[in-house]
């Protein structure tokens, strides 16, 4: 072998060993930031679906961006904050009287009297409550207090963190879109600007199907509270509605809360709260949300189901958050790089007669001379 290939074996092994390398400290890095990169993609998810607002808004009523997107985030945190009063207000009402009540809960339960004390003596756990007991599960679970503590602060900072990179996403998007445009021809422009149109479109037909469903649950569950006998109804339904838009585990977590109040009313009552949230959470998940997304994000019901389960059990909470956009944009992508993907839409004839049809699908011949 000359000395020519030995140097250029050489060279390609290095190459090889540099790429290799490259790839490892590359996936370092991105395990290392995950939890920003994460951050980062959420916040980048909400201004994609802001931004038409915040244009709509400074077309019509303000002429300058900054204070277009000040006033729709200003909005929304005026939204959120007074939905979270009426939800924290009668719940610390309830708190503060149930740690009023809880003496005299306490002693009624140990003698078998009240709802309580039913239920304990059915199953055979009224040892389980003095005081004593108590005191030991309270220092049993002291130290994984501390741990929930700590990831409330932590999901605090993040929400505070994806708040604000959101707002300077949707604040410099203009300059960001012409910088990048600016660096392309016009024809490579153009498609990127149909790219950008249609993805901020299957984003925001996302956000507002999920918006629809959760609506749903929470008016159904509101009316099966109130048939049921259930207190604070409205309460509970607003609380239902706001869990089942967390994906994955969002409608899990609202039927908890919902037959929790149930089974605290009556056992009867539970039963049939949870039986319900088990037929109807059956229902959303291979039914209802397969045909709201596929009409709000423009993809048939087979996809959205599917890309919603891989994505799930691929990534869990941030890819079932990301999977139903993802699969639109994938969808538009498709149709603007793959061949023939994007074809004229054709012009409907289905009013037209027989014979009308047949005449626009022949070629015209020209006219004899």
């Amino acid at each position: 072998m000359s000395d020519a290939d030995d140097r250029s074996t050489a060279r390609r092994t290095l190459i090889v060993i540099g790429l290799v390398l490259a790839t490892v400290v590359v996936l370092s890095l991105v395990w290392s930031t995950r939890r920003v990169l994460v951050w980062i993609l959420v916040a980048a998810f909400f201004a994609v679906a802001l931004k038409p607002l915040v244009d709509w808004v400074e077309r019509r009523f303000v002429r300058h961006r900054a204070l277009a997107t000040l006033l729709v985030f200003a909005v929304a945190f005026v939204l959120l904050a007074a939905l979270g009063a009426v939800i924290v207000v009668p719940l610390v009402s309830e708190v503060s009287r149930f740690v009023e009540q809880a003496p005299e809960l306490l002693r009624e339960a140990r003698a078998g009297h009240g709802r309580l004390g039913e239920l304990l003596h059915r199953f055979h756990l009224q040892r389980y409550a003095n005081a004593e007991q108590l005191r030991h599960y309270a220092e049993r679970f002291g130290h994984p207090a501390l741990g929930v503590l700590r990831s409330v602060v932590e999901t605090i900072a993040g929400a505070i963190t994806v708040v604000v990179l959101a707002y300077l996403m949707v604040l410099e998007a203009p300059k960001i879109i012409a910088g990048t445009l600016a660096l392309v021809d016009d024809g490579a422009a153009e498609r990127l600007r149909r790219i950008g149109r249609g993805s901020s479109r299957a984003i925001t037909g996302y956000l507002s199907g999920n918006l629809l469903i959760s609506v749903l649950l929470g008016g159904l569950t509101f009316l099966l509270l109130v048939l049921t006998g259930v207190p604070f109804a409205a309460v509970i339904a607003l609380l239902v509605a706001i869990a089942d838009l967390i994906p994955l585990v969002g409608a899990t977590l609202g039927a908890i809360i919902a037959a929790g109040a149930g089974f605290l009313h009556s056992p009867t009552t539970g039963v049939i709260v949870l039986v319900s949230f088990v037929i109807y959470q059956q229902v959303e998940n291979h039914l209802l949300a397969p045909v709201i997304m596929s009409r709000a994000v423009r993809l048939n019901p087979l996809t959205v189901l599917v890309s919603g389960l891989l994505a799930a059990n691929l990534a869990g909470l941030l890819g079932a958050l990301l999977a139903i956009p993802a699969a639109g944009i994938g969808q538009i992508l498709l149709h603007e790089f793959v061949p023939g993907g994007r074809r004229a839409v054709p012009v409907p004839t289905t009013n037209d007669s027989t014979g009308d049809h047949q005449r626009r699908s022949r070629p015209e011949r020209p006219e004899p001379r």
